[in-house]
């Protein structure tokens, strides 16, 4: 699903700026995930989760709106977060 959207966001400026905002709540949100301790930090980091997912989800209808293929809407946060992070890295 990422590569795919990676691919059309090359010539879509509005749906490159949305996948760079997923990509950054993707590494704030390993971030938060990896750095929490016990029950320390849940709410914080269920609100990253959110704004997370939010974004992942913006960049999903922004496809489906222009056809873009985009995968499947059901998808696992922490894998499409690592999958995002994999992309900044890259």
């Amino acid at each position: 699903m990422i590569k795919k959207i990676l691919h059309n966001s090359s010539s879509d400026v509005e749906l490159s700026k949305l996948l760079s905002v997923a990509m950054e709540y993707a590494e704030i949100y390993l971030l938060a995930k990896k750095r929490q301790k016990g029950c320390d930090g849940m709410g914080e980091l269920t609100t990253i989760k959110e704004e997370f997912r939010d974004a992942v989800e913006k960049v999903i209808k922004y496809c489906k709106e222009k056809d873009y293929p985009s995968g499947d809407s059901f998808y696992d946060i922490d894998s499409a977060a690592r999958e995002l992070s994999g992309l900044v890295k890259e």
